[in-house]
């Protein structure tokens, strides 16, 4: 009676300890255990994640892992690779349709698993974090790269949901513009050269300091010397701003702004932002607006919120970016951007080796806390080398993790990270260009780890 008890129990731990230790084998003494399944109707850029998938596999395990194009009848093992019939048949639990653009799943059941997410990028990024996260595949650099040699590939079960902490997301360092890199490292500023079919990119219309390209000075002051900046009772264009309450300016503004977002249907996102100078105007106009507000970003708001308005019946998925820079960095008291307004807030005048929550930062970190509790759509642009000499150490490796966390952590939802950018040969440019994009994805990664690693 004794013996068959201790049977009994031990059968009940090999049970409970088989269930907790479930396996998904893709591949067995350098031969593939599964096929990759792409389904009809599938999109340019979950064939690309599929395709990769297949490819990167092969090169960790040593086999050819096939790729198949099937409506029903999926094997019993099989890597499911974006949305349609399969994923529902075989995962009907997964409800696919409520993901964001970028948003993804990594499920198994099984000897299946499914790697899918919403339409650009979802799948893409479900793939390619998967290869990181769960077979610590490493793409550094577009020349380097770091691939395991696992010819036997069993992993634990997996339940784990995909998705980014920032929606737009720029390391705008040289090496980061290589569309691969880019692409598996998450990133999907404008400045990546990504194409259609790695899922697109966030694209921008007039990037910044757009005020004279929109209302060019050579063209317009002889008629319209109205329309710039007064400054110590003079109309000027020499390292100047417009005048932003002047009412015909306003609506040439939109009119320009228009015909700027029909030339380019694909931007999602348009520039109206000041001259790279100071001199904002000084008209009685413009002075009552920035006294009231406490700061020169009450014109600037005001402006950009009418032109806003007004081009949104026509663009309603177009948003306006505006910077928060200099002499407009300081947030107004009572102005609110619209709901299609970016406020793109810049930290150009920080001590850059210390963290933003250091004292020496202190400033910044008020603006950026008085502008997280009025936009709803908070940008940083910030600063992550040495403008005067790129190839000079620049000690800030152990203030970005700090930041990027600060930064999430105000509700920021887009981070522009500038770094050398004409050119290879930067100090550490490589590094920064990788542990901002890690950190870009998920901020909670420890930085210093990143940099050892």
């Amino acid at each position: 009676m004794r013996s068959l008890l201790l049977l009994l129990v031990a059968a009940d731990l090999f049970a409970v300890l088989g269930t907790a230790d479930a396996k998904i084998t893709l591949a067995s003494k350098g031969k593939a255990r599964m096929v990759v399944l792409v389904q009809p109707g599938a999109t340019a850029p979950e064939r690309r994640a599929a395709a990769e998938l297949a490819d990167t596999l092969a090169k960790v395990c040593g086999g050819e892992f096939k790729v198949e194009e099937r409506a029903k009848d999926a094997p019993s093992r099989a890597l499911i690779v974006g949305d349609g019939p399969l994923a529902k048949q075989c995962f009907p639990g997964v409800d696919l349709s409520k993901l964001g653009s970028e948003e993804g799943v990594i499920r198994t059941q099984g000897q299946r698993m499914l790697l899918a997410g919403g339409r650009p990028r979802g799948t893409l990024y479900a793939v390619y974090r998967f290869l990181q996260d769960d077979l610590g595949i490493r793409w550094w650099a577009p020349w380097a790269s770091t691939i395991p040699s696992r010819p036997t590939l069993s992993l634990p079960e997996v339940n784990r949901d995909i998705k980014s902490a920032f929606e737009m997301r720029e390391p705008f360092w040289f090496p980061a513009f290589d569309g691969d890199w880019a692409n598996r490292n998450g990133v999907n500023g404008q400045a990546a050269r990504l194409t259609p079919e790695m899922g697109g990119k966030v694209i921008y219309k007039g990037f910044v300091h757009t005020f004279y390209p929109l209302v060019p000075p050579d063209t317009y002051f002889a008629t319209h010397p109205e329309w710039y900046s007064l400054v110590g009772g003079k109309r000027t264009t020499q390292n100047a701003q417009l005048c932003l309450t002047n009412r015909e300016l306003r609506d040439f503004v939109v009119g320009r702004v228009k015909e700027w977002l029909r030339e380019s249907p694909d931007a999602s996102i348009l520039s109206l932002s000041q001259n790279d100078c100071f001199n904002p105007c000084e008209c009685p106009n413009c002075k009552a607006i920035d006294d009231r507000e406490g700061s020169h970003s009450g014109t600037l708001l005001d402006f950009v919120n009418y032109v806003a308005e007004k081009i949104e019946p026509e663009f309603p998925k177009v948003s306006i970016d505006t910077l928060a820079y200099q002499y407009t960095r300081q947030a107004p008291k009572m102005l609110k951007p619209r709901k299609n307004v970016i406020v793109r807030l810049c930290s150009i005048e920080c001590n850059f080796a210390a963290p933003l929550t250091d004292p020496s930062n202190a400033s910044f970190a008020k603006d950026m806390t008085d502008w997280s509790r009025v936009a709803d759509r908070l940008y940083v642009w910030d600063y992550t080398t040495n403008f005067t000499d790129y190839v000079l150490p620049h000690p800030n490796w152990f203030a970005l993790g700090p930041n990027v966390r600060f930064f999430r952590d105000h509700k920021v939802r887009g981070l522009f990270e500038q770094g050398a950018y004409q050119s290879h040969g930067s100090e550490m440019s490589e590094m920064r260009s990788w542990v901002l994009a890690r950190l870009l994805w998920n901020p909670d990664q420890d930085d210093s780890k990143l940099i050892d690693e």
